[in-house]
């Protein structure tokens, strides 16, 4: 059969490889986002620092990956994505290397920062895999790379938690050190050397203007609960975030090769698919927020159910799972009903999912049935983007088109933390005359607000224009040559003998 034969060539046979390699490396990554998570209750003691010093461990992070990715996007379209693949994990296994060792706050920062800088393996590797896959095994290679997120979610937290409790802390970066090396191998092994690269000069000035909006933007985004919303600090960084994306703007729309083509980020495909992105990624989110505390907190509270920190991650790994096993379902249902489809269906989903979650929230089962399905719907639109955008973007630039994809997923999960902050931090009651904790309303704030973006993301899909799936390719009967041939969706009238 045709399919066989084409499941069978070399060249498909080569992209398992491929596929492996790089679906991979995007779960080292991912896992290295999710680490520290369960370290963030006891980073000050570790650094000998306070709470609000602590925190910048995660933001360094969060800015780093940020700035990062559409950068190494830009780049692997003018020098090669896999060359670019490799620089990042080579600063992953530094940045791991340097965290084992450190027990500072400097020092951790400017490791994360590192580890940070290769959070645009996951956007590469789906524009390694748009110009090396076979068109009949690209959908799921996409769903697989895809699921590394879930991978994240699922393996990150427990495996840090058990770590944690039996041995030193240090022995989780140590880890990431070991899975970005091997990572590497596996890249430099399956990954074709001859990159589809359309060469030409960087952009320094759209680098530089894009890159300090964002530092300005994120850090205002991310400190102003603890810095004060009308503080000078988060005011002027607001400021000065718009002065620099206003003068990035004006001379991506004047510069001849941009770091990010805004004349392509204009398509209504697309810019929708972009705001869309940035409301999931929001909803992705606010469960960070909400689940951990909700499980770890003590009963006393009123609002916890207190499980130790390795029963907390135990707890949302069916979600993670639950993601890597939906991926490449979603990849599947986008091939056969398009990428809109599947962005709409997963937005709604996870909507559901918090909704679901407002009375969910007294019991360990009700917390893993909550993350299953809020998980499930996050798997299912993030399967689609990357569908819909390298769908509308040239070859030549979906490296950067991927990556400004991936930088506005981060802003919605910058934007869902302050705002879950927020919300928490002033719905917070003392409980036993010294602590406070979160209480249930402020949750279901949070879960309220999240359900409210995935249900907008399903308003902004649906305005997406609407394309045609791409078909598996085959070779049709040659037509004859005087005849003109329908173009309706019934591939049988591509073979039928026109009428005389």
């Amino acid at each position: 059969m045709p399919m066989s034969s084409q499941s069978d060539s070399p060249v498909a046979q080569r992209s398992v490889g491929l596929i492996f390699a790089l679906a991979f490396s995007g779960v080292t990554v991912a896992v290295m986002s999710t680490l520290l998570s369960p370290l963030l209750p006891q980073l000050p003691e570790l650094l000998s620092t306070s709470a609000d010093d602590a925190a910048w461990s995660v933001t360094a992070t969060l800015l780093a990956g940020a700035v990062a990715t559409p950068i190494a996007g830009y780049l692997g379209d003018l020098y090669g994505k896999r060359r670019m693949v490799l620089i990042s994990l080579v600063l992953l296994v530094a940045g791991s290397l340097v965290a084992a060792l450190s027990s500072t706050l400097v020092l951790m920062i400017i490791a994360r920062t590192l580890q940070g800088s290769a959070l645009g393996v996951i956007s590469l590797g789906m524009g390694i895999m748009r110009d090396r896959v076979p068109p009949q095994q690209l959908n799921l290679a996409i769903g697989l790379m895809s699921s590394s997120l879930g991978a994240g979610v699922a393996l990150g937290p427990p495996l840090s938690a058990v770590i944690v409790q039996y041995t030193d802390w240090h022995v989780v970066f140590m880890i990431t050190a070991g899975l970005g090396a091997i990572a590497a191998a596996l890249v430099l092994r399956y990954v074709p050397g001859q990159d589809v690269a359309r060469g030409g000069r960087f952009d320094f000035v759209g680098a530089f203007t894009l890159s300090a909006g964002l530092l300005a933007l994120l850090v205002a985004i991310s400190k102003g609960s603890a810095w004060g919303w009308g503080s000078t600090q988060v005011i002027g960084l607001f400021a000065a975030a718009m002065v620099a994306l206003a003068l990035w703007v004006a001379f991506a729309l004047r510069a001849p090769a941009p770091l990010v083509d805004l004349r392509t980020a204009r398509r209504p495909v697309v810019l929708l698919t972009n705001i869309a992105s940035l409301l999931v990624g929001y909803a992705l989110f606010a469960q960070a927020m909400v689940f951990p505390q909700l499980l770890q907190l003590d009963p006393d509270s009123g609002s916890g159910l207190g499980l130790s920190v390795l029963a907390a991650g135990l707890a949302v790994m069916p979600g993670g799972l639950m993601m890597m096993a939906v991926s490449p379902l979603a990849a599947r249902l986008s091939a056969a009903r398009g990428p809109k489809v599947s962005l709409i269906l997963g937005a709604a989903v996870s909507g559901a999912g918090y909704l679901v979650g407002l009375n969910m929230m007294h019991a360990v089962w009700q917390v893993v049935l909550t993350s299953v399905l809020i998980n499930t719907g996050i798997a299912i639109a993030y399967a689609a983007m990357p569908a819909l955008i390298m769908g509308a973007a040239p070859a030549s630039e979906s490296g950067a088109a991927n990556g400004f994809n991936a930088l506005m997923r981060s802003i919605g999960t910058s934007t869902s933390s302050a705002v879950a902050g927020v919300v928490l931090a002033h719905t917070s009651t003392q409980f036993d005359g010294i602590h406070t904790a979160p209480t249930l309303t402020g949750f279901r704030i949070v879960f309220a607000i999240a359900a409210g973006a995935g249900l907008l993301a399903v308003l902004i899909g649906s305005f997406i224009p609407a394309r045609r799936p791409p078909r598996t390719p085959h070779t049709p009967s040659p037509p004859a040559p005087s005849a003109t041939l329908p173009t309706g969706p019934d591939p049988r009238s591509e073979t039928a003998t026109p009428p005389a």
